[in-house]
Order: C-alpha cells, then sequence, then structure tokens
C-alpha cells in the first residue's frame, strides 16, 4: 500500500458490473470533463465560476446515463497535470471539491450509488482525504452504480504504480502479465470502459485511463462540460452502437462469432 492509498479493497455491486442486457449500450464510460474555463470566460467570469458550473452537471448526468442503463462511470475531475494551473485556481478546485462531497453523499448513497475515488491521494489535503473515506465507506455495499472520480489521477503514474505494487507483492518483474498489471490498477475488479467520452472538441486523451481505453470508442463533442446533457448523451450512445466492436480482430471474424459489440 502506497502513502496516497492507492488501492483499496472493496465489493463492487454485480448489478453495475454487469450492465444492460444490450449489446448496444456501453458497460463502463468514462468522461473527459472539459471546457469549464472556456465556459466562464465566454460569459466574462472567472474561471472557478465555470468550475462551479462544471460540478452542477456532473448529477444530471449521472442520472441520465443511469436511467439509460449504464452503470458506471468514471469522471476525470483533477488530474496530476492540474496541479500546473494558478494556485488560486487550484485551491478553488479543492474547495469544490470538499463541498461536492459533502452534499452529495447522502443522496447518492440514498440511491444505491457507489462511490470512489481513483487517483493518488497523497497530495491532497488531510480534510479532503477524510472526506473521500468516508463517502468510499458510507457507500461501499451500494448495488445500483459506480460512480469513479478521479482526483490526482494521471494515467502513466498509475501504471508505474501497479508495476511497482506488483513486485512489492512477490511478482518477478520477467513474469509480470497483463492481467496482473491490470489487478494492481486503481480501477481493478471493474470492466475496461467501452466507451470515453470527452467534451470540449479536443481530440486527446490526455494521460486518461491509457491502459483500461485500449479497446475503447472515443466519442469528442464540441459541448462544453457545463452544457453537457441529455442530448450530447444520446448522441455518445447512438454513435456506440453503430460501432463495430473487432478488438484485433477482421470484420468477418466478428460476424462468424455474431458479437457486432462485445469480444
Amino acid at each position: 500500500m502506497t502513502t496516497g492509498e492507492r488501492i483499496i479493497e472493496r465489493p463492487f455491486p454485480p448489478a453495475a458490473i454487469a450492465g444492460s442486457s444490450s449489446s448496444l449500450l456501453p458497460v463502463h464510460v468514462g468522461i473527459i470533463m472539459d471546457g469549464n474555463g472556456r465556459w466562464a470566460k465566454s460569459r466574462h467570469r472567472p474561471r472557478l465560476f465555470g468550475h462551479r458550473a462544471g460540478v452542477r452537471a456532473i448529477r444530471p448526468v449521472l442520472d441520465a446515463f443511469h436511467a439509460r442503463g449504464v452503470h458506471i462511470l468514471t469522471l476525470y475531475a483533477f488530474s496530476t497535470e492540474n496541479w500546473r494551473r494558478p494556485d488560486d485556481e487550484v485551491r478553488g478546485l479543492m474547495r469544490l471539491l470538499g463541498e461536492t462531497i459533502d452534499r452529495e453523499t447522502d443522496e447518492l448513497h440514498a440511491n444505491g450509488i457507489q462511490i470512489r475515488a481513483i487517483g493518488d491521494r497523497g497530495r491532497l489535503g488531510g480534510k479532503l482525504q477524510e472526506k473521500i473515506r468516508m463517502a468510499e465507506e458510507k457507500t461501499r455495499e451500494n448495488g445500483g452504480a459506480i460512480l469513479n472520480v478521479a482526483i490526482n489521477y494521471g494515467s502513466r503514474h498509475e501504471i508505474v504504480e501497479a508495476f511497482q505494487d506488483a513486485v512489492r507483492d512477490g511478482t518477478d518483474p520477467l513474469d509480470l502479465t497483463e492481467d496482473v498489471l491490470a489487478s494492481h490498477l486503481y480501477t481493478k475488479g471493474l470492466p475496461d470502459p467501452d466507451l470515453i467520452i470527452r467534451t470540449g472538441g479536443e481530440y486527446r486523451l490526455s494521460n486518461f485511463l491509457l491502459w483500461q481505453a485500449a479497446y475503447a470508442e472515443l466519442f469528442v463533442t464540441p459541448t462544453l462540460w457545463p452544457d453537457f446533457g441529455a442530448q450530447d448523451i444520446d448522441a455518445a450512445l447512438e454513435f456506440f452502437a453503430g460501432r463495430e466492436r473487432r478488438f484485433g480482430t477482421t470484420s468477418d471474424q466478428v460476424a462468424a462469432t455474431g458479437k457486432k459489440h462485445r469480444a
């Protein structure tokens, strides 16, 4: 275990992991929530105004995906690179994260949603770490859906830490397999994301779920995160339903198995 408490043992809701019976729906969706600053700038307001609007968008998006049969979401809230932003913006973001946990945890718990924070917690303030721990503990047995919030998350750092953890657990580096490494990632026990959505129009992953997204479909929308809503969700799910999921095979091989959207 690292000082950031990166691996936390807890059960994962079987219903959420199973997902929808429809192969046209993703089971796990990751979202790069981009565009808060531009949204605020277009309204001649400070960046933190945009971040507050972005936080308000999370709950409706979570509810909309859940209503459509998608029960695992991973949201990119704060990256390891975001520490380079101005100090006042970083402090404001940390305060917003704490306020959101205080405000939303009880209702999410009442709705059967399991909360997880993924990322290295070592650099977070002690109070925020405690709020995260309490939210996770309160919701750990919930079976309706899973909300992963990526805080101080960077995929390259995650992969390096997973390798180091595997070696500390006794794995010979020469015997390391993909399955062993995956069992030490923050998302251990969860299916990899089927769909990655990026708002704000940029075409890059920005160090988000690089290992887990190896075969994810990528959907980019110009909609800025605070404006992302039901219409955008439906467009993303329609896009996913139309994709041929080959996983390295040919289209003929996929057709022969009769599994257009699942490996």
